[in-house]
């Protein structure tokens, strides 16, 4: 089979409706080869019905979905070349691991000594070498979770979809299998699109994330840009904790805006993103990591005193809760061994960012 030069996955302006809900909302969107790609976001954003609408377990109202440039909007699951791994597994309790993994081989009627040397290679790579004999009742939950990975990657789908498939492990579990499937997917180039509403999940895996919020997409980037730099109010408050500033641009000069933020009673200088206008509204991001007190030293280009609440200790940081004006802000300090917390509940502090480590929002 010639392969594709472009996107090996695409949705273009693809809608779902389910009765009056609007589940996906003409959502476009370009899988490259290779890739770790992740649709985030809460329940009921739409990141289930576009996988499955890929899959063809269910159709778009509107719009064009491809696979290797063809058209398979109206092609059913057996007939793309696509693996998919589903939240509770569905293996056949009452078949063998080898036999579960068998399954797609069967459908597109693979002979049997060439279905025999993939599933051999397939448990092989995912660390089941020697399992084909075995119940799927006899496995644990980690097992489990491989033979889905085989059945789905024996077929050698030029996508492999997953949803949200880690879903049911505990935690110590999930993140072994996190990096194992990572690596899986490095190990063997094929690309990945992956389901979860986890950020740290996103966050741990992907190439490109796709947040989701009310059926669109709020931002598609790689895993630090969607962190450190991100695009929408929603996005900057879905992935990981933030401080958000609202207000207005006073001016802008050249590269530069001046942003008056009412919570601070004050003015900062920011670079100004292109088409930032004065009288827009906008708001300052910035993340917990990213705020530091004033007395560590100059630069920072806004502060505000507060009383610290509360603190906890988190392994890597000291994690505080000050009150500051009428608002909450979060502290994340990185935590030292050799040193006690460096604030207790009660105390007077003044805290701030520089300039660069607070990302411009502007609103919709």
């Amino acid at each position: 089979m010639t392969t594709h030069a472009g996107p090996v996955l695409e949705a273009l302006d693809v809608e779902k409706n389910f009765g009056a809900f609007r589940a996906v909302d003409g959502v476009s969107l370009s899988v490259r080869r290779g890739e770790f790609l992740t649709l985030l976001g809460p329940s009921g954003c739409g990141k289930t019905t576009m996988l499955r609408m890929a899959a063809g377990f269910e159709s778009p109202d509107r719009g064009t979905i491809r696979i290797e440039g063809a058209d398979v909007t109206g092609v059913p699951p057996y007939s793309r070349q696509l693996g998919f791994v589903f939240q509770n597994l569905a293996l056949f309790p009452h078949l063998t691991v080898g036999e579960n993994v068998a399954f797609g081989l069967e459908v597109r009627k693979v002979a049997r000594a060439e279905q025999a040397r993939r599933i051999e290679d397939s448990l092989q790579l995912v660390g089941l070498a020697g399992h084909a004999a075995r119940r799927v009742h006899e496995l644990s939950g980690g097992q489990r979770q491989r033979v889905a990975l085989a059945r789905a990657l024996v077929i050698r789908p030029a996508v492999l979809l997953l949803d949200e498939p880690l879903g049911a492990l505990d935690l110590k579990l999930r993140r072994q299998l996190q990096l194992e499937l990572k690596g899986l997917q490095q190990r063997t180039g094929t690309t990945f699109v992956f389901v979860t509403h986890d950020q740290e999940e996103a966050l741990t895996m992907s190439d490109r994330i796709a947040v989701m919020n009310e059926g669109r997409i709020e931002q598609l980037d790689d895993a630090s840009a969607i962190y450190d730099r991100p695009r929408t109010r929603f996005v900057a408050q879905f992935i990981g904790d933030t401080n958000l500033f609202d207000g207005s641009v006073a001016a802008v000069d050249g590269g530069e805006a001046r942003i008056d933020i009412p919570a601070l009673g004050a003015s900062v200088a920011m670079a100004a993103p292109a088409g930032l206008r004065a009288g827009d509204r906008v708001a300052l991001s910035v993340r917990p990591e990213n705020l530091r007190p004033a007395a560590d030293g100059p630069g920072l280009a806004a502060t505000l005193h507060g009383r610290v609440a509360a603190g906890v200790y988190a392994g890597t940081h000291h994690r505080f809760r000050i009150e500051a004006r009428g608002r909450e802000l979060l502290l994340a300090l990185p935590a030292r061994p050799d040193r006690p917390p460096p604030f207790a509940t009660g105390d007077e502090v003044e805290v701030g960012w520089e300039a660069s480590r607070a990302t411009l929002i502007k609103a919709n």
